[in-house]
């Protein structure tokens, strides 16, 4: 006997569960499917962003933090604590209680928002009479039947040809997460969110750590002048990243795994590692959905095909997230989600893909919105530029770090803000300010003239504004 409801979500990552409660709180009787397991076989929602992404990643960033703190940086503090060491496997503990608090959390917000939650992998059956058969097969296999279906199934780690992840010396980005030991060598290739996130962690944690990237040119989706800015402190710290590599064989080792590459120079290495990272994309997770049996199109890269809406080619199923165009953030799918929702509510849900910020969070770290330099200058847009360093700025000196600067991008006549870019201390909590500007169409001036407090690393943001028209007061 199936159960039917007005929405079924097919993943509880944060574009599911998200999307899931929303049609909740519209008055829709809604069911969520999500298949992850916690140590223990129960239930794990929050997909990939919870359990193996941007959750753990920034515990362990945090912890390996406050090691090198106290390490380097707590003498100048005046702060004296002998020998420090660190204990990695009451770190990565803490990381995992961590993501189990996430998990239990949107338990909560299920059972609070009358969602019923069916633990198991869901796919597609059959089309019926006023919606869509859903199977559930877990331990209590179960047939839902709705109205309309979402579907939020994330992505996978994209593996290199030939070498399969093995999460033992071959990581995704899982198993970069469950590191039991600090690697003497760890190698990296690619050298996006996750290499040097990844990187990072164990850095601090006194590994030799090298990141491989095949492209010529250091975070080429970021602005270049601020991507500069970053490589130097990465260089700096001893993140060692060599750029236009070519990889060739690797080869996996009882005890070792060797990557065979093409230097940018032209020259054959071998460089051998305790482990082996690869972080070179994620592609749309659509396997086990059995699209094809209700007629789902899909794309080459196995995405499900959407319109500007979310909407597939079939009534009433609707995707979002990383299985869908557009980029792979955790914050895109959540707003997707809800505007999902409201439109099955039949209100206008909306999202802004010019205005999603990014945010890479290693020390220091880097996040940006709306355009770059080098797009503007590509599309031949007049623009003004201003920036100011955080090497001016009183709070960061008082933190201890100025390392970076703040960026304003705006049009040349109206003065619109046409992107923000930022490399520093609290980056990722600063952008926010540039994206409602942004939102709501506000000029480098109307930022310019906001009083900021004093001292906050806000003021840089400010002092950025005012550098457009060249009038910056502190620097």
């Amino acid at each position: 006997m199936s159960q039917a409801f007005d929405v079924v979500v097919i993943g509880a990552g944060p574009g599911g569960y998200i999307a899931a409660i929303r049609a909740a709180q519209l008055g829709f009787k809604v069911a969520c499917i999500d298949e992850w397991k916690n140590a223990a076989g129960g239930p794990a929602p929050g997909g990939t962003c919870t359990n193996v992404g941007c959750i753990p990643s920034k515990a362990l960033l945090q912890s390996s933090e406050h090691f090198e703190h106290a390490n380097k940086h707590f003498e100048e503090h005046g702060i004296s604590t002998g020998k420090v060491t660190m204990d990695v496997a009451k770190m990565v503990g803490r990381k995992d209680t961590v993501v189990k608090q996430n998990n239990d959390g949107i338990l909560y917000l299920f059972k609070k928002n009358k969602v019923a939650f069916f633990h198991g992998r869901g796919s597609f059956v059959k089309a019926v009479d006023g919606g869509y058969e859903v199977a559930v097969a877990g331990d209590k296999p179960e047939t839902l039947v709705g109205k309309q279906v979402v579907v939020a199934t994330g992505s996978n780690a994209r593996q290199l040809p030939g070498v399969p992840f093995d999460e033992d010396k071959v990581l995704s980005n899982d198993g970069a997460l469950r590191i039991g030991a600090v690697p003497k060598k760890l190698v990296l290739i690619g050298s996006g969110v996750i290499g040097l996130e990844m990187g990072s962690v164990w850095r601090r944690l006194g590994a030799d750590v090298t990141v491989l990237e095949g492209l010529p040119t250091f975070l080429g989706a970021v602005d270049e002048q601020i991507a500069k800015e970053a490589k130097k402190a990465f260089d700096k710290q001893g993140l060692k990243i060599e750029l236009g590599v070519q990889v060739g064989e690797v080869k996996v080792g009882k005890k070792s795994v060797t990557v065979n590459y093409t230097s940018a120079k032209g020259e054959a290495v071998a460089l051998e590692a305790d482990k082996l990272v690869v972080s070179i994309g994620r592609v749309p997770n659509t396997t086990g959905l059995n699209a094809e049996a209700v007629g789902l199109a899909l794309d080459e890269r196995g995405a499900i095909v959407v319109d500007a809406d979310c909407k597939t080619n079939l009534p009433g199923v609707w995707a979002v997230g990383d299985v869908v165009r557009g980029p792979m953030l955790a914050h895109k799918a959540e707003e997707e989600g809800v505007a999902v929702a409201e439109r099955i509510a039949g209100q206008h849900g909306h999202v802004n893909f010019n205005t999603i910020p990014w945010v890479i969070y290693t020390s220091p770290e880097i996040a940006w919105v709306g355009r770059t330099e080098q797009q503007l200058k590509a599309d031949g847009v007049a623009y003004k530029a201003g920036t100011f360093p955080f090497l001016a700025n009183g709070r960061a000196r008082a933190l201890g770090d100025t390392t970076g600067m703040v960026k304003f991008l705006a049009d040349a006549q109206t003065d619109e803000i046409l992107g923000v870019h930022i490399v520093g201390p609290m980056a990722s909590e600063l952008i926010s300010e540039a994206v409602v500007a942004m939102e709501f169409k506000a000029s480098a001036e109307d930022i310019a003239r906001i009083c900021h407090a004093h001292p906050s690393l806000s003021e840089a943001t400010k002092e950025a504004a005012l550098a457009v028209d060249k009038r910056t007061l502190n620097f």
